[in-house]
């Protein structure tokens, strides 16, 4: 069965798949690259014809992908635990400062609770457990107002401004 997930809102089949050790396949899905592995064959997926994108782990750097960002259709941070928030960096930085406009996703150890702040931060696609899908979307409506200046990108209506 197909993995479902959160993205701008709407609960949604993925229509990526990861690629990990396999062989570059040459029917142009839509494929997500480990950042490590990417870094290592970049060369190797300049003649794929399918969408790409990276998946990042929290102690990548944002700046090592900078370059490849234009031939990126989705990036990926990776939350391992419920202490790791960097990736929420890694999401505003590329939204932010260097201006990705492709899919950002949150996958790993993703929970309702952190959808309106991941949201915030840029982020347009959540990988949430299946139980909490459902009313996830409720989340984007936490709160009416902030303080903290940021893009909301990943919000499907601006916040006023206090």
């Amino acid at each position: 069965m197909p993995r479902r997930l959160l993205r701008d809102g709407v609960v949604v089949l993925d229509d990526w798949e990861e690629l990990n050790d396999a062989a570059l396949p040459t029917d142009g899905r839509a494929l997500i690259v480990g950042f490590d592995r990417w870094q290592r064959e970049r060369d190797a997926f300049a003649s794929y014809v399918g969408k790409l994108g990276v998946k990042l782990e929290p102690a990548h750097k944002v700046e090592d992908l900078v370059v490849d960002l234009p031939r990126l259709a989705l990036v990926a941070a990776n939350f391992p635990g419920p202490s790791d928030g960097r990736g929420y960096t890694q999401g505003r930085l590329l939204r932010e400062r260097y201006g990705f406009k492709g899919e950002l996703r949150a996958s790993g150890y993703v929970r309702r609770d952190q959808v309106f702040f991941l949201a915030r931060c840029g982020f347009n696609a959540l990988e949430l457990p299946e139980e909490e899908l459902a009313a996830a979307g409720a989340a984007f409506q936490t709160f009416t107002a902030a303080y903290q200046a940021t893009n909301d990108t990943g919000l499907p209506v601006r916040l006023a401004r206090r």
